[in-house]
C-alpha cells in the first residue's frame, strides 16, 4: 500500500494551495481518508476527514477555509486550502483507514505560509 502526498509549498498569508494524496494497493472506496498536520514543536493533529460515503469533518480552526474531497475513480483525496494563515504551516500527511481496521500513512508534504 502506498500513499503519495503532493502539492505543498511556500505561499503568502491569504493564499491557497491544493494538496493531493494518490493511493495504490488498496480499495480506495473502502477507505475513510484523513489529512493531518504537524507543526514545529506540536503534536500531529487531525485537520479534515472524509468517509467512504463522502461525509466530511474539520477541525474548528480550518472550517470555512479548507475543503476535503475525494475522487474514487482516481484513488485520490484532496485538501483545498484557502485563506491560508501562518499558523497553518506544517507538514501535512494523508492517512487511510482501510475497512475501518488497517491504518496507512503517506509521507508528508511541507506547507509554509509566510506573513
Amino acid at each position: 500500500v502506498q500513499l503519495q502526498a503532493s502539492g505543498g509549498g511556500l505561499v503568502q498569508s491569504g493564499g491557497s494551495l491544493r494538496l493531493s494524496c494518490v493511493t495504490s494497493g488498496l480499495i480506495f472506496s473502502r477507505s475513510d481518508m484523513e489529512w493531518y498536520r504537524e507543526a514545529p514543536g506540536k503534536l500531529r493533529e487531525l485537520v479534515a476527514s472524509i468517509s467512504m460515503d463522502g461525509s466530511t469533518n474539520y477541525v474548528s480552526s480550518v472550517k470555512g477555509r479548507f475543503t476535503i474531497s475525494r475522487d474514487d475513480a482516481k484513488n485520490t483525496v484532496y485538501l483545498q486550502m484557502n485563506s491560508l494563515k501562518p499558523e497553518d504551516t506544517g507538514v501535512y500527511f494523508c492517512k487511510a483507514n482501510y475497512y475501518n481496521n488497517w491504518k496507512f500513512w503517506g509521507q508528508g508534504t511541507q506547507v509554509t505560509v509566510s506573513s
